[in-house]
């Protein structure tokens, strides 16, 4: 795996276009900035220029969201169409997630920031592999069906602002997971499929922990500017979100990620 400082490994992650090599690059990548950390000689943070965008496998064929079939988890293939999409999900925050690392580099952070992100980002990867375990037990795989272009519009829209991605991709992306997980995992074992509410599970518990990591590197990063961790969030959550958030909330697992109840529910927009 090529690269000797961290931006670099996640440089090469961004620059990796087949599903799989981009996984287990994340997952070797973790595995070495750990090692390295328990040395007490923790691998350099370097620098790299990460893609505005990161390479994407030939298939899935990317479709926007408005073109994306509608899936039916009443069916097996609806079923297999919303694992695949979840996992088109969690290779995104594969990218997400080493993505922040050399986006906002010249910002002096602590290395409990890097080992937050790194072990986030092998995280995703796992849960990636998890559901592509899944898809092939169910007679499919991933890239076989289409899937939403619009994932990495947010990483566009903060690659400038650092504040603006930690408040947007894991406190109001990464939450909403939090909130519709526990009813897919009610639908699967409705189903009978114990071996996905397996993975569902285990996904759902980690990404409470991706979740606090933003909002506790949010209020590092407004403590140092001296600004109202709130009234930033809703600043930002109005410049990038003008149509407000959309309940129902989890409002048990937000808190338990370091979610306040009045961080969102005053953004809620109008509902349909």
């Amino acid at each position: 795996m090529s690269g000797h400082t961290l931006c670099d490994l996640a440089a090469d992650i961004l620059t990796t276009a087949n599903a799989d090599q981009k996984a287990a690059k994340s997952l070797a990548a973790a595995e070495m900035w750990f090692a390295a950390r328990e040395t007490g000689t923790p691998m350099p943070l370097g620098r790299a220029a990460p893609p505005l965008r990161p390479s994407r496998p030939q298939h899935p064929e990317l479709l926007p969201p408005s073109k994306v079939p509608r899936r039916r988890p009443g069916t097996e293939k609806g079923r297999i169409a919303l694992i695949h999409a979840i996992a088109h999900i969690e290779l995104n925050a594969v990218d997400l997630h080493w993505d922040i690392i050399p986006r906002y580099a010249d910002t002096k952070m602590p290395l409990g920031f890097y080992d937050d992100w790194v072990k986030s980002a092998a995280e995703e990867a796992k849960h990636f592999n998890l559901l592509c375990g899944r898809l092939k037990a169910m007679g499919s795989h991933y890239g076989a069906l289409a899937a939403h272009a619009g994932m990495w519009r947010a990483a566009e829209d903060t690659a400038e602002d650092f504040l603006g991605r930690l408040a947007i991709v894991p406190m109001v992306l990464e939450a909403r997971g939090l909130d519709v997980t526990p009813g897919m995992i009610k639908m699967f074992q409705s189903t009978a499929q114990p071996e996905t509410v397996a993975v569902l599970e285990v996904i759902y518990a980690e990404e409470v922990g991706h979740v606090a990591y933003g909002s506790k590197w949010f209020h590092f990063l407004c403590g140092r500017h001296d600004l109202d961790p709130k009234e930033e969030f809703h600043r930002l959550v109005r410049q990038y979100f003008p149509g407000g958030l959309k309940p129902p909330f989890n409002d048990e697992k937000r808190a338990e990620a370091g979610l306040p109840l009045d961080f969102y529910w005053p953004m809620v927009g109008p509902q349909d």
